[in-house]
């Protein structure tokens, strides 16, 4: 018996979503002698399985609608995943283990969601301070970035024209910069066009590379240019899949607070993992 599974799509960010409540997964990977990490990275992989970003497994949850363990997908381990939280509340929905609104665990505290058909908003924990003015050198340039934390690590790097930029290249030098370590940081740079809409690439830790979007990327940007006063609550941000994200918050003083993330997240396909990929 295989492993079922949906792939999902957040916004262009692409996860192997999994209903693990039986524990399903331990059961087959104990019988296939893999272990969780070398499953997780087998199963991102477009080669040897799905291909995507990152892997959710939905669990049983003493206290709420259900419990998830995210993975990037190098097999590490992440607190929070913006768009992955909308694609696991809206496959938790869809599976029947929720209604429409739900409350569910994960690393970085209880997330609220609302699933609307195809879009989905969730409310994330609240974010740390901005961290104003880091000087980096990038490439042989100079930047000037912001730190924050929206459940994961952010640096946000305002440049004149993102569409520009080697981010693979700039963003690996900044994700290890030693002022981030040991963890390191996702890196995302960031446009803000005449319209007053921000757009945004990011580099994303665990995966090393450029992904088509990042939802605790997009809202650490929109919270960053909210600082420097460049825009106001609610704020549409366009990743590089051009599937645009609002993100909605209030403010008291230099804290944000009711941080709320709103877009797509589509169900890609259905399938499942045949025992012969675990070995």
């Amino acid at each position: 018996m295989g492993i079922p599974f949906y792939k999902m799509s957040g916004s262009g960010n692409t996860f192997v979503v999994i209903d693990n409540r039986k524990q399903i997964v331990e059961e087959s990977l104990k019988k296939a002698g893999l272990s969780l990490d070398a499953f997780i990275i087998r199963a991102c992989s477009p080669v040897h399985g799905i291909g995507a970003d990152g892997l959710i497994l939905v669990e049983n949850s003493a206290q709420h609608d259900f419990a998830w363990r995210f993975f990037n997908s190098n097999g590490s381990t992440a607190n929070m995943c913006g768009n992955g939280a909308r694609c696991a509340a809206r496959f938790a929905r869809l599976c029947g283990v929720t209604g429409d609104a739900a409350e569910f665990e994960t690393g970085a505290g209880v997330i609220h969601s609302e699933v609307h058909e195809g879009k989905v908003r969730v409310t994330l924990t609240p974010p740390g301070a901005v961290t104003p003015d880091i000087e980096l050198s990038l490439g042989g340039k100079e930047f000037i970035g912001y730190f924050i934390n929206t459940g994961v690590p952010h640096l946000v790097i305002p440049v004149p024209r993102v569409g520009d930029l080697d981010v693979r290249g700039l963003g690996a030098e900044a994700r290890f910069d030693k002022r981030f370590a040991p963890d390191g940081t996702n890196v995302n740079f960031a446009t803000q066009m005449p319209g007053g809409e921000l757009r945004v690439r990011t580099y994303e830790r665990g995966v090393e590379d450029e992904t088509m979007a990042c939802g605790t990327g997009v809202t650490a940007t929109a919270l960053v240019f909210a600082h420097l006063g460049k825009v106001r609550s609610p704020v549409t941000v366009a990743p590089t899949s051009g599937e645009v994200l609002t993100v909605h918050f209030t403010r008291e003083g230099d804290a944000f607070r009711a941080v709320v993330i709103d877009g797509p997240a589509r169900v890609l396909f259905r399938g499942e993992i045949d025992p012969e990929a675990l070995t």
